[in-house]
């Protein structure tokens, strides 16, 4: 199996503030929603904490990579709770964003999709493996916090989701079974995700549903 020739302390430096800011952004997302469900401080935090770790634990374990780094590093903790204070303080700003949630599980998705993707190909997982860590990554984290906030999470209607997810996957572990993964292909990746999330929610974007009988 051919594997990218990624100087190791580089795609572990990409790997962390890749995961770290995709981290602190889902976070955020946990927290706006939180705070719009009228939780209390603990309530947000908890939010926070499921948003911006739930999917990379998942991930973790799923490729074998046990304890889950956010288990071992303060870091994700530290990151989660920050953007859960920034939430519980700043929401009202925030919210002049626009659809703040959404905005911020848009930059989460693509965030968490390349990284993803990007560890399970550095595990040296098979490339549609590699994608589909990465979808799972970064769908994770925000069925979490929507189950929890009593919400239909975004992966199961009918909104364009996981499949931009997917597309941000794709760019990294294509860039890794050439050997040409770095910061470029994860900005790649990135943009990628989070621009046709964008799009799709700018243009009302739907994935198929099954056609329903006529009355």
């Amino acid at each position: 199996m051919q594997t990218a020739r990624v100087e190791p302390d580089v795609a572990h430096a990409l790997q962390l503030a890749v995961d770290l800011i995709g981290t602190f952004v889902f976070a955020l997302s946990g927290a706006l929603l939180a705070v719009r469900k009228d939780l209390d401080a603990f309530g947000v935090a908890a939010l926070s904490l499921a948003a911006g770790m739930g999917g990379g634990m998942l991930r973790d374990v799923l490729i074998g990579a046990v304890p889950p780094v956010a288990l071992v590093d303060a870091r994700y903790v530290i990151g989660a709770l920050a953007a859960a204070a920034v939430g519980f303080v700043s929401h009202h700003q925030l919210e002049r964003l626009g659809p703040a949630v959404r905005l911020f599980d848009a930059a989460g998705l693509a965030f968490f999709a390349v990284a993803g993707a990007a560890k399970a190909s550095a595990a040296e997982l098979p490339a549609f493996a590699a994608v589909g860590m990465g979808v799972v990554t970064a769908v994770g984290g925000g069925i979490l916090r929507d189950v929890l906030a009593d919400e239909l999470p975004l992966v199961l209607r009918r909104e364009i989701y996981a499949v931009a997810a997917l597309l941000g996957a794709g760019v990294v572990a294509g860039a890794y079974a050439l050997g040409q993964y770095g910061p470029v292909a994860a900005a790649v990746g990135i943009a990628l995700t989070f621009l046709v999330r964008l799009v799709a929610l700018r243009r009302n974007w739907n994935a198929p549903t099954a056609p329903q009988p006529p009355d």
